[in-house]
């Protein structure tokens, strides 16, 4: 084969690649696009051509699915959520993943399986078994004269989000410490640094591309999780995550036909995680590759 062939094979299949990533990119653009077209749609324009453009944009959608649909009272809870289940997360995960990979201890191999293992378990799985043990733990409470605590609590469900996600940013973060040289710490501790100094304040800023990458990956996990919030905060009149408080004002509109104020509540759920992905996708992609390398 000479060259004018080769660069001719070259050339197809990198339109070929172009047209695959052109197709996919426009899968999931227009569905996009028309969700933020449809959320400043009058409710009267739902009952014509789904594809023309809104005659105006009615903000008012916005405005009735915040106060109206309570999607603002949701999003505060969707906010507190993330915000403790990152921040239990990183406070477990990080010493955790430090310790396994880089130092030597009886059942280390043990506990490094377990950790594997759980990248196994689908969590959606085991969601009636907790709710079933939190039922139980209740009632206890309940027996012995106090309030419930375990369902229906906000900070349960963060608690539990960090536990079930422990696996996987355990297996992240340790591919990265491995890779880091060990003449660092051994400076530190010649200098007298202790092994929680060493951690802190060298080992974790230069872990920072893979922290951040784990934060990312479980923000968008915590933010979008549907399965467990439904479960364990069932009261009607308790707190509800937005995902949830989505799916109630969609059952709700599917009487009311209020596809505008639908759409917006979309929106609100959606524009949080497009604009953090979008900042930060540069350091997220680079976080996932230096976690593959050897140091």
């Amino acid at each position: 084969m000479n060259k004018k062939e080769t660069f001719s094979s070259d050339r197809i299949y990198h339109l070929f690649v172009y047209v695959v990533l052109g197709l996919l990119a426009v899968s999931i653009l227009v569905p996009v696009a028309w969700v933020f077209m449809a959320s400043i749609k009058e409710n009267s324009e739902f009952y014509g051509n789904p594809w023309k453009l809104p005659m105006g944009i009615h903000w008012q959608n916005f405005v009735d699915a915040w106060t109206k649909a309570h999607m603002g009272e949701y999003m505060l809870n969707s906010v507190l959520v993330t915000a403790i289940a990152l921040c239990i997360l990183l406070v477990v995960a990080l010493p955790a993943a430090y310790v396994l990979s880089r130092f030597k201890f009886r059942l280390r191999k043990l506990i490094n399986v377990l950790f594997m293992g759980g990248l196994f378990i689908n969590v959606n799985y085991i969601v009636v078994p907790i709710f079933l043990m939190f039922v139980d733990a209740d009632k206890a409470l309940r027996g012995w004269g106090l309030n419930g605590f375990f369902l229906n609590n906000i900070f349960i469900v963060a608690l539990v989000y960090a536990a079930t996600a422990l696996p996987f940013t355990i297996y992240l973060l340790s591919g990265y410490f491995v890779t880091l040289p060990k003449a660092y710490e051994e400076a530190a501790y010649i200098d007298g640094a202790s092994h929680t100094q060493t951690m802190v304040q060298i080992i974790f800023p230069m872990a920072q591309p893979s922290i951040i990458t784990v934060v990312l990956f479980n923000f968008l996990s915590f933010w979008n999780e549907y399965i467990i919030a439904m479960t364990l905060l069932s009261d009607p009149n308790g707190p509800k995550t937005l995902s949830v408080g989505l799916m109630n004002l969609m059952k709700a509109q599917n009487a009311a036909a209020q596809y505008g104020q639908m759409y917006a509540g979309l929106v609100m759920v959606m524009l949080p995680t497009l604009i953090l992905y979008i900042c930060v996708q540069k350091k997220l992609t680079k976080g996932m590759t230096l976690g593959g390398l050897k140091g």
